[in-house]
């Protein structure tokens, strides 16, 4: 199983994607930045499992700051990939030739300063977009964010790819959203060279390799659950959200590289939504706990409940896939793998 992905959820991406799919990038030389992260995890595991099951042939070469760490980790799936050691923003450009450029580098993770994040969307996507034009490449696939959009005016449940808003500029916790706005502008004017650029706005994920100790609610409630403890909830409790299952999220990115249409945003998450109260009861219903869930903040009487949630029509009718796993299943198979020695 690469990167220890279940063969159930390779299995997964495999039929939401259509094994046939693959085929198109057959005997191509691919380049991802970000292959190390948590959705790149997710790209390589399941390229790297077509690759081996219908002999595609692909060569596959991954940027990252420090391969030696990725490596150690991960001998058996390392020593089958190509590696560059650099930062996404000024990594050497060489003469190779890659057919397809995956860039998914930005790491929402880190504890880095709004300045940084907002350089390496800014930085590192012209970079890639030199080295696409260099090589000649013929597809690009930008990893982009949900976070284009701001918060969402009162009302609005599922926002559509054609909502015009945006975060505030001038908080410095914007970096993100707006660096991922900028990508987005490079990325689209690159088209008129001739390049298929596809771009796909991510929002909140589950599944396996998730981290738990991060910023990702869902991670904290994971954790805080398998361990027998309380959930504590930072806020009200009162913000819907959703949840893409990860086997998804990565057959729904390789379909918007294989098959969708350039200079077009797709939305990458599910459309099932629950506030962040109603998520933590979910998570303790499922694994029968009792500890208790304890909020920190009172909600605002007579307030609207914020939203933030995706609606998946591209991804429906454009791309032609079927609905995602339910957030029951896509929990039952996190909690499964994490329990799963």
């Amino acid at each position: 199983m690469p990167l220890d992905i279940p063969e159930e959820d390779l299995q997964r991406c495999h039929d939401v994607l259509g094994i046939s799919s693959w085929q198109v990038l057959k005997g191509q030389s691919i380049f991802m930045a970000g292959g190390t992260g948590y959705i790149g995890k997710w790209l390589l595991a399941t390229l790297i499992d077509a690759n081996e099951k219908l002999n595609l042939d692909c060569r596959i070469t991954v940027l990252s700051r420090d391969p030696c760490v990725f490596q150690r980790a991960w001998p058996a799936v390392a020593g089958t990939l190509n590696w560059i050691a650099g930062d996404v923003r000024d990594f050497p450009i060489t003469n190779e030739h890659f057919d397809v450029i995956i860039h998914a580098a930005t790491d929402v993770a880190s504890q880095i300063s709004p300045h940084d994040l907002f350089s390496i969307c800014l930085d590192g996507t012209r970079h890639l977009l030199e080295l696409a034009s260099k090589c000649s490449a013929s597809r690009f696939l930008l990893v982009s964010s949900g976070a284009v959009y701001g918060p969402l005016p009162t009302g609005m449940t599922h926002v559509p790819e054609t909502h015009l808003g945006g975060p505030d500029p001038l908080l410095a916790s914007s970096a993100y959203g707006e660096g991922k706005r900028v990508s987005e502008w490079l990325c689209a004017q690159a088209t008129s060279n001739g390049l298929e650029v596809k771009i796909a706005r991510v929002f909140a994920l589950v599944g396996p390799h998730l981290p738990l100790d991060k910023q990702f609610a869902i991670g904290n409630f994971l954790q805080s659950a398998m361990a027998g403890e309380q959930i504590i909830i930072q806020g009200d409790g009162t913000p819907y959200r959703s949840y893409l299952y990860a086997a998804d999220m990565a057959a729904w990115l390789w379909a918007v590289l294989i098959r969708g249409h350039s200079g077009r945003a797709y939305n990458v998450g599910s459309e099932e939504s629950l506030s962040i109260r109603s998520l933590a009861e979910r998570i303790y219903s499922l694994l029968g706990c009792k500890q208790g869930i304890v909020t920190l903040q009172n909600a605002t009487s007579g307030s609207a409940a914020a939203h933030f949630v995706p609606a998946f029509g591209r991804i429906r009718h454009d791309l032609n896939l079927p609905p995602p796993i339910s957030l029951d299943e896509a929990i039952a198979r996190t909690l499964r793998w994490h329990f799963r020695y």
